[in-house]
């Protein structure tokens, strides 16, 4: 075996000299075999250069398929044998240690765009060679007698070795003369050919407009005519070429004859179908991929006269976790053993189903009564789904969420039915997966619009749209104003004011729960300052801020927090950091650092919404806490008189714990003097609610607290 070229140059070399010895035995050249391999060695470079090039120009893929035609490479093999050996060996000799899928994918663009830049090359050349058969052929009728014989003789030479195929017929369809290239083109003797008359020439194929096309031109209606034609050869496969059909008329105008030029395009067409197929369909399943989904969703919803369609969207639930776990070899297996017993549930007249990328798959089906075929489509799809999949001796469990958008054709495009479809599987998703959900469009809306706040909150902090309300919280002792709770808005241009319960999980899903956080401590901190230099009472005004379980996890809590509180001049013990149960539940001591921190320094630390997190009541002998703030459900039986008594016992032993470990009680939501009165009763600490004052501007809370100073 021979050693493997050293240098780039040296593999350019090899790749040259594979590539001449392929095509050299088709071309039509007097060329020796390495007189040849000098030709094609540019043509391989400008190919090694496209293949590793920055940017990818099929305009220099074409070049190179047009220059094979100028080196008299115009056999219809050469062509095939071109671009078997570029499939073959350009990325192995020519991709050094570039990514190797990119550079296959690289390599089938260029294929395209050789085949492209051949056949123009080619077709072109054939005109041109129409063009002199065209002109010999008049020449011949009109030249003077003295010079018939050289014209004819001139005529005879371009018909005989013309590389296209020629024939030429009376106007009733007789065939009079074919030549050589004809001849080897369908693989019969001229014999057979003669006695078969033009109008028996037809193919499954045929355009309707072909025929008509050719009673014009025998009538003397039309002189030429260009069409894509398929004929049968004597062995019943199938000849594509490009037909160009001439009237040629006598010397007094009238018709006499047919002139057909035929192109052999079989070889080009069977590689645009396999390069089509390779478009259109997906590499590891063989599914249809999402180009050609999109082509037949288009096609579906444009039809009318009652016609209706019916989606299904698959996503599997857990496909990451067989990834990472078992690697993705085993996972691609698994894909491809999910599309087999896809493909098995949609083998009905109009239906399909199509892989839309990583485990995502679609099946759609079409009709007058797609509202009960969709739902056993749906069906099908999670029973076929039932029977574990056998990978790498393991049986694994494959379960999946579906969305399903059905509906009549003509009223809605394709993105929009797929979003649909997308956003429903998602509601499946959430809803525990394992299960098929129907597009419901006000849901379809909340989604939409929830994707949008998602897309503009970034900007939105940019422009300064949000803003602080602040609600008090009082004293239920004396019922004076100890500081407010700060409550995020969002001022959004279409929606208006928007609640946090709207914005602030999706700000903990992008990430912007930290800067946004920051921002509202930042504000809060800096408005507690200025309460403080304002008010005049028994004790500083403090400030509430509550704090995603995000932020807790952020390095930058603790030292965010110290230097805001220092550049605004505000002392640690008036700033309180609300955090929820649920945050804390199971919390290790990594997570607990920051906030002991923050407690070191004087920051009060309430546990939020206590008493729905399910939390062990001994995990708050470790939790540094300081305020319970008591979850409003414990306490809407205390509305009215007389209150819940399960109710009161509740809150009773609640506080008497929070006490016994030295951590105050706050209370949410109360909304009457009832309530508020039996909470101080039960000796609870402070409350807030809009029985004292719904969430304002910054100004009331001053307003509130100097008359608490004054009374």
């Amino acid at each position: 075996m021979s050693a493997e070229p050293d240098g780039p140059e040296d593999r350019l070399r090899r790749f040259a000299t594979i590539w001449s010895r392929a095509v050299f035995p088709v071309t039509s050249t007097s060329l020796t075999r390495p007189e040849f391999e000098e030709q094609l060695l540019p043509l391989a470079r400008r190919l090694s250069d496209a293949l590793r090039a920055r940017t990818f120009e099929a305009a220099e893929g074409r070049r190179v398929g047009a220059a094979l035609v100028a080196a008299h490479c115009t056999d219809p093999e050469a062509l095939s044998r071109a671009l078997d050996c570029v499939d073959a060996y350009l990325v192995l000799y020519c991709g050094e240690d570039g990514p190797k899928e990119a550079l296959r994918t690289r390599s089938v663009r260029l294929q395209h765009a050789m085949a492209a830049g051949y056949a123009e090359a080619l077709r072109e050349r054939t005109l041109a060679e129409q063009q002199a058969i065209s002109e010999a052929a008049l020449t011949a009728r009109s030249t003077v007698a003295e010079a018939l014989h050289d014209s004819e003789a001139r005529f005879r030479a371009v018909f005989e070795g013309a590389a296209i195929g020629i024939g030429i017929a009376d106007l009733d369809g007789n065939i009079l003369q074919v030549n050589g290239a004809l001849l080897r083109m369908f693989g019969g003797s001229e014999q057979t050919m003669r006695l078969r008359p033009v109008h028996e020439w037809t193919h499954a194929e045929d355009a309707p407009q072909v025929w008509r096309l050719y009673e014009e031109l025998v009538r003397g209606e039309r002189e030429h005519y260009h069409v894509e034609k398929a004929f049968y050869r004597p062995d019943g496969t199938a000849l594509w070429t490009n037909l160009t059909v001439s009237l040629l008329r006598d010397a007094d105008g009238e018709p006499q004859y047919q002139l057909a030029l035929m192109e052999d395009t079989t070889e080009r067409r069977l590689l645009n179908l396999r390069l089509r197929y390779e478009a259109t369909h997906d590499a590891l399943t063989g599914l249809p991929n999402r180009t050609l989904f999109f082509e037949r969703l288009e096609k579906a919803l444009a039809a009318g006269d009652g016609q209706r369609f019916g989606l299904c969207y698959l996503d599997l639930d857990g496909f990451k976790t067989i990834n990472d776990s078992l690697g993705h070899a085993a996972g691609d297996r698994l894909l491809v053993e999910v599309a087999d017993r896809l493909q098995s549930c949609a083998t009905a007249p109009g239906e399909m189903v199509a892989r839309l990328g990583g485990d995502e798959f679609v099946a759609l089906t079409t009709g007058p009564d797609t509202e009960r075929e969709v739902d056993e489509l749906a069906g099908r799809i999670m029973n076929a789904l039932v029977t574990p999949i056998s990978i790498d001796g393991r049986d694994l469990t494959v379960r999946g969420s579906v969305g399903i958008v059905e509906g009549p054709a003509g009223e809605r495009g394709a993105a929009e039915v797929l979003r649909s479809a997308d956003i429903t599987m998602y509601r499946a998703k959430s809803a525990g997966g394992n299960r098929f959900e129907l597009a419901d469009p006000e849901a379809d809306a909340r989604a939409i619009t929830r994707n949008g706040l998602t897309t503009a909150l970034p900007a939105a902090l940019d422009r300064g749209e949000f803003f602080i309300e602040y609600q008090p919280l009082v004293h239920l002792g004396d019922g004076s104003v100890r500081g407010a709770e700060a409550l995020v808005r969002w001022l959004h241009p279409q929606h208006g004011v928007l609640g946090p319960d709207r914005f602030i999980p999706l700000a903990e899903h992008t990430g912007l729960i930290v800067p946004l956080g920051r921002w509202v401590l930042e504000q809060s901190v800096r408005q507690a300052r200025s309460w403080q230099q304002r008010h005049s009472g028994a004790g500083p005004l403090r400030v509430n801020v509550n704090l995603s379980p995000c932020q807790l996890t952020h390095p930058g809590l603790v030292q965010d927090t110290v230097d805001i509180l220092e550049r605004e001049g505000l002392d640690a013990q008036a700033l309180c950091l609300e955090v929820t149960e649920s945050a804390l539940i199971g919390a290790d001591d990594d997570l607990l650092k920051p906030l002991r921190r923050l407690a070191e320094m004087g920051v009060d630390i309430a546990l939020d919404d206590f008493g729905t997190g399910y939390s062990n009541l001994a995990n708050l002998r470790r939790l540094p806490v300081s305020i319970l703030k008591l979850d409003r459900s414990f306490t809407r039986g205390m509305q009215q008189f007389p209150a819940d008594p399960v109710d009161l016992k509740i809150v009773e032993g609640i506080v008497s714990l929070a006490h016994s470990l030295d951590l105050a009680v706050t209370v949410e939501g109360v909304e009457t003097g009832a309530q508020a009165e039996q909470l101080r009763i039960l000796g609870c600490d402070t409350a807030q609610g809009w029985y004292y004052a719904r969430p304002g501007p910054p100004e009331r809370l001053h307003e509130l607290a100097l008359v608490d100073a004054v009374g």
